[in-house]
């Protein structure tokens, strides 16, 4: 048996997935953008978390991992509660996430010859052209 008409195939290119991003990258930006949207500075959230303003910085630039209780002192300075914080880490995770798995989703592609298409429900038909692959 022939494989697939080379007519139908629809040929991607190779698409290397990125790692996910380190929780402390993540957190460390969502600390920074909430503490400059608000417009407050890096020392007024550090003496009102009773964080050293060096420490700070290096969670906000993602190069220390703040424990639980730094992030909740951090968090509370910003008036923020962890939920909060996941909140703000979730809107900036998940788009790339979901553009990652919808990448690999199409890496596989094949196209459906016209006449193996079921119609959409409602009776409804279309009809697709597929031109030969370079």
């Amino acid at each position: 048996m022939a494989g697939p008409d080379p007519r139908t195939v629809v040929e991607l290119r190779p698409h290397h997935r990125r790692p996910d991003p380190l929780w402390r990258d993540v957190v460390g930006r969502a600390l920074r953008r909430e503490r400059r949207r608000q417009g407050r500075t890096l020392r007024e959230v550090a003496e009102a978390a009773r964080i050293s303003l060096p420490y700070l910085s290096e969670v906000e630039r993602g190069r220390k991992e703040a424990s639980s209780e730094i992030l909740a002192a951090a968090a509370g300075a910003l008036q923020l509660s962890l939920v909060d914080v996941l909140r703000l880490v979730h809107r900036e995770v998940v788009p790339e996430a979901e553009a990652a798995r919808e990448a690999t989703e199409l890496r596989g592609a094949v196209a459906t010859p016209p006449d193996q298409v079921a119609p959409p429900a409602g009776g409804a038909t279309a009809s697709v052209s597929v031109g030969a692959v370079a």
